[in-house]
């Protein structure tokens, strides 16, 4: 009797702490990668009127491509470590037709 007793407030100490992950004290966090990764590197290949396709094959697909303005193509990237951004980027590309026409770059923004 005490033996189920006990397996009982077990399973129902884990059904309800099962969704509070967030307050049960957490010794390590996830790195998390969002959105294109880029490094200057990457960024130094794309010139001025290389093709969509080639400049895919550097970047890969963008994260945003706006149906409205097809022109404009936008890159994002952002590292979080320990719950905090460390590492933040954003590049914009407009084309003119097939071609690059122009970069803003603002890939080495620093994290907040």
């Amino acid at each position: 009797m005490l033996h189920s007793s006990l397996r009982a407030a077990g399973v129902l100490l884990l059904v309800l702490t099962a969704g509070c992950e967030s307050y049960l004290p957490s010794f390590y966090k996830v790195p998390v990668r969002q959105g294109n990764y880029f490094d200057q590197a990457m960024i130094e290949q794309v010139r001025p009127g290389m093709t969509k396709q080639q400049v895919q094959r550097i970047l890969g697909t963008p994260l945003i491509a706006d149906p409205f303005h097809q022109n404009r193509w936008d890159y994002y990237y952002h590292f979080k470590k320990g719950g905090e951004i460390t590492e933040r980027r954003h590049i914009t590309l407009f084309f003119s037709g097939d071609l690059l026409d122009r970069i803003d770059d603002g890939a080495a923004n620093p994290a907040p």
